[in-house]
C-alpha cells in the first residue's frame, strides 16, 4: 500500500502522519554498487571507501556487535538497505568508547551518525539474572567480553556529538527502543528516564528501522533540518520547555517520571497505557514529562509489505563476518546457515521483548524469495548441504494473520493467542508445510532444520504441521519453550497451560516413532518469574521428574527494559488490573528456584533441600522414588559446598583491563596505596584473573 506523503511547510511539526512506504523504491537514488563491488560487505575503514570511489560517507553506524554481513543481523540490514536507497555507508564496529578518536574512522558523515547498542540490551549482553558478569559474548569476535561498555548507547551517542558537532546523531537498536520512555532498570534497582535524556540523541528510530532509516536519510539528503523528521512514524523525540507548543494534540499523557519514580500504581499505569498503544492502526501517541523536558514517542511505523520483505532479504549479503576478523564469532557460528522467513510475534508473552520490538503483526516472505536464498546458499563451497533454521521469533506463525482487517484496525488485545486463540486469527499452516516440503527438496539440500521457536497451542491446530515438523525437519532434538507447569505462573506469563505442552510432546514421540526415528524433547523453563513462588517451582521439578527431563541449560528470568513483566517485577502488581503479584526477589531464593530445575546435580542439594523444608516438603528428601532428592547429601555436593565456600573467600571483585597503550602487567604490590594510572574500568568486570 502507498501511503500519502507528509506535508511538511508548516513550521511547527505537525501532529505524527501516515509516512509514505520508503521501501517501495529501494533502488531509487542511483549510487548501488554493482558488479563485483556488490559482493563486498560495507566498508570499515576509510581505505574500503575509497576503493569504493567514496571520498566520504552520507551515513555513519555506529554498533556494538562485530559487524557481520548477514541478514540475520541489524547493522547489515540497515547498512544494504540505505545502500541500496542510493547512500554511502560505512561501518564502525564496537569501538573504544574512552576517545572520540573512532568516531573520526570515515570523518564528518554527511547526513547523520547511526547508533546502536547492538543485537541485544548491552546490559543483558554484559550480565546474568544473578548480575554476575558473563563469560563471553556472542557477538564478539572469539567472544570475548569487555569490548563495549555498560549502557553502550549513551558511550556511543556523546562520543559521535563530541567527534563533529551538529551532526545528526539517530539511535535505535533493541537497548534504545525499549528504554526510549521512563523504564526500570534491573541493574541498578532504580526507574531512569528516557534514554533520550541521557544519550542526547537527536531521534529513537524504535521498532524495526528499515522504513524509518531510509525516511531519514532521504529527508536530510533533500535539506530538512533534523527536527522536522519529528512528525515521522516510529520515532521519539525530546522537547525543550520552550517547545511545549509542538506536542502532538492527540497524544495521551503518560504519568510522569516523577509520578512513575513516586509511585508504583502509576508505574504500573504508565506500562498499561504504552502496551495499549502497539496497535500501528489505531495507536495514538504518547507523552511524558521529564522535569522541564517532554518525550514524545510516536505511533510504531507500519508493517512492511511482503514486497518489501523480499527486497530486504534479496540485497547482496556476503553471508560473513567482515575478512578484518579473524576470529570465530559465535553468534554466526549459529545463525550463519539459517534463513529467517517472517518477523513479528503476535504471543504477547509478558517476559518477552519481541513484540513490542518487532510488533504484534507477522510480516513474512514470500515462499519464492526464501528459496530463492537456500538456492543461493548452496551456490557457497563451504555450505554442507544443512539449512539449521527456516523460522523466525516463532517458526509457525508464518504467513498468520487476522482474517478481518477492519477488526484489525480497532484491536488492542495483548495476545492473539492468550487466554485463547481468537476466533478471528487465520491458524493455516499451509503455507509454512508447503515452504517445508519445497526447501528440502531444492537441489544440494540434504536437510532443512525448524529450529526457531514453536508455538505449541498453535501447531496443535495442525496434525499435518506436526507429522511434517517430526517427520523431516528435526536434526535429533527440537527445542521448546513451555516455560512453566504452574497455571498461575503460565497466566502472568500469557503461555498455555501445560496440558498443550504434554499433548505436543505425546504426538512428537508418537509421529517420531512411526517414521523410525530416535528424537527427543528438549523443554525451556524459566525459574522466578513473577506469580513463581517455592511451591511452583517444587510442582515443576516433579514434573521433570516424573517425564525423565534434566535440562542441561535453565533461564532465571531477567527484566528486560518495558515489558510487562518487569513491570510485575519492580511494581509486584499486574499493569493491567493492579492486582498482586508475588516476587521472588531476594536471591537466596532465586538460587533456590533455580536449583529446583536441576535438582538432580550434586552440587544443587543443599539450595534444594532448604527450599523443599522451607515449604513443608521435607516428604520430598527421601531415598524411595517418591524422593526428589536423597535423605543424605551426597559426597559431590558436600565438594562443591566446599569448593564454592573457598570461592566466597576469596572474592569477585571488579576488575579493570589495560588502557591503549599502557604496559602495565603485574598486579599492585600488596599495601600500595597508589593508584594504577594505565588502567581503567570497563565499567563492569571483563574478567577474575585469580578465581577458579
Amino acid at each position: 500500500m502507498q501511503l500519502p506523503v507528509i506535508d511538511h511547510s508548516s513550521s511547527n511539526p505537525p501532529a505524527p502522519a501516515m509516512s509514505r512506504d520508503y521501501l517501495s523504491d529501494l533502488a531509487a537514488g542511483g549510487r548501488v554498487p554493482t558488479g563485483p563491488v556488490a559482493a563486498r560487505p560495507l566498508p570499515m575503514s576509510m581505505k574500503e571507501a575509497r576503493e569504493r570511489g567514496w571520498d566520504e560517507l552520507d551515513i555513519v553506524f555506529v554498533t556494538g556487535d562485530a559487524y557481520i554481513d548477514h541478514p540475520s543481523f541489524a547493522m547489515a540490514i540497515l547498512g544494504r538497505t540505505l545502500e541500496a536507497a542510493g547512500f554511502r555507508v560505512g561501518i564502525v564496529s564496537q569501538p573504544d568508547w574512552r576517545s572520540c578518536e573512532p568516531w573520526t574512522t570515515f570523518g564528518r558523515p554527511r547526513l547523520f551518525f547511526g547508533i546502536s547498542a547492538g543485537n541485544m540490551d548491552s546490559m543483558i549482553n554484559h550480565y546474568t539474572a544473578n548480575k554476575k558478569v558473563r563469560n563471553d559474548d556472542a557477538y564478539s569476535p572469539g567472544g570475548k567480553i569487555g569490548l563495549r561498555p555498560d549502557r553502550a548507547t549513551l558511550s556511543y551517542c556523546q562520543r559521535a556529538r563530541e567527534a563533529y558537532k551538529g551532526v545528526p546523531v539517530i539511535a535505535g537498536g533493541v537497548e534504545a527502543s525499549l528504554r526510549r520512555l521512563a523504564h526500570y532498570d534491573y541493574w541498578s534497582d532504580k526507574v531512569k528516564r528516557s534514554i533520550l535524556l541521557d544519550s542526547k540523541a537527536d531521534l529513537v528510530a524504535f521498532g524495526m528501522g528499515e522504513n524509518a532509516i531510509v525516511e531519514i536519510a532521504k529527508r536530510l539528503d533533500a535539506g530538512e533540518d533534523v527536527k522536522s523528521l519529528r512528525n515521522m512514524l516510529g520515532v521519539a523525540y525530546a522537547l525543550g520547555a520552550s517547545e511545549s507548543d509542538a506536542v502532538p494534540q492527540d497524544a495521551l499523557t503518560l504519568p510522569s517520571f516523577d509520578e512513575v519514580t513516586r509511585d508504583k500504581v502509576a508505574f504500573a499505569e504508565a506500562t498499561r497505557i504504552i502496551h495499549n498503544e502497539t496497535n500501528p492502526h489505531n495507536a495514538r501517541p504518547l507523552v511524558q514529562q521529564h522535569g522541564t523536558q517532554t518525550v514524545v514517542c510516536n505511533v510504531p511505523q507500519q508493517p512492511i509489505s511482503e514486497a518489501a520483505m523480499d527486497q530486504i532479504y534479496g540485497l547482496p549479503y556476503t553471508r560473513r563476518p567482515h575478512p578484518s576478523y579473524k576470529e570465530p564469532i559465535p553468534a554466526y557460528e549459529m545463525i550463519k546457515n539459517s534463513v529467517t522467513i517472517m518477523r513479528g510475534c503476535f504471543g504477547g508473552c509478558t517476559f518477552c521483548s519481541i513484540t513490542a520490538h518487532q510488533g504484534r503483526i507477522i510480516q513474512s516472505r514470500s515462499k519464492e524469495s526464501i528459496l530463492g536464498e537456500i538456492a543461493k546458499m548452496t551456490e557457497d563451497k563451504s555450505f554442507k548441504g544443512v539449512v539449521s533454521d527456516i523460522g523466525g521469533p516463532t517458526a509457525n506463525m508464518y504467513q498468520m494473520n487476522c482474517t478481518k482487517p477492519e477488526v484489525e484496525a480497532v484491536c488492542r488485545r495483548q495476545s492473539c493467542v492468550h487466554p485463547k486463540i481468537c476466533k478471528l486469527l487465520g491458524v493455516d499452516h499451509t503455507p509454512v508445510i508447503e515452504l517445508m516440503r519445497e526447501s528440502r527438496n531444492l537441489p544440494g539440500i540434504k536437510k532443512v532444520l525448524v529450529a526457531s521457536g514453536i508455538r505449541m497451542d498453535l501447531a496443535r491446530t495442525s496434525p499435518e504441521y506436526l507429522k511434517e515438523l517430526t517427520a523431516h525437519h528435526v536434526g535429533g532434538k527440537l527445542k521448546v519453550a513451555p516455560e512453566h507447569v504452574d497455571a498461575g505462573v503460565l497466566n502472568k506469563m500469557r503461555k498455555p497451560k501445560n496440558d498443550d505442552f504434554e499433548h505436543f510432546t505425546d504426538i512428537f514421540k508418537e509421529e517420531s516413532k512411526r517414521v523410525g526415528k530416535k528424537q527427543f524433547i528438549v523443554p525451556y523453563f524459566i525459574a522466578s518469574h513473577p506469580g513463581s513462588d517455592v511451591r511452583a517451582m517444587i510442582e515443576l521439578a516433579l514434573f521433570l521428574k516424573r517425564n525423565g527431563y534434566k535440562p542441561d541449560a535453565v533461564q532465571d528470568f531477567i527484566p528486560a527494559p518495558l515489558d510487562i513483566a518487569t513491570t510485575m517485577y519492580y511494581t509486584e502488581l499486574d499493569p493491567f488490573t493492579k492486582k498482586p503479584v508475588y516476587i521472588a526477589k531476594a536471591m537466596k531464593e532465586r538460587k533456590m528456584q533455580r536449583a529446583l530445575m536441576q535438582f538432580f546435580k550434586p552440587e544443587n542439594y543443599f539450595e534444594v533441600r532448604e527450599a523443599l523444608r522451607s515449604v513443608g516438603r521435607t516428604d520430598l528428601i527421601s531415598d524411595g522414588c517418591d524422593g526428589l532428592i536423597p535423605s543424605k547429601p551426597p559426597q559431590e555436593a558436600i565438594r562443591a559446598r566446599r569448593q564454592d565456600a573457598n570461592k566466597r573467600f576469596r572474592g569477585d571483585y571488579v576488575h579493570t583491563i589495560a588502557k591503549p597503550g599502557a604496559t602495565g602487567g603485574g598486579e599492585q604490590k600488596k599495601g600500595s596505596k597508589k593508584k594504577r594510572r594505565d588502567r581503567k574500568s570497563t565499567g563492569y568486570r571483563p574478567d577474575r584473573r585469580g578465581a577458579n
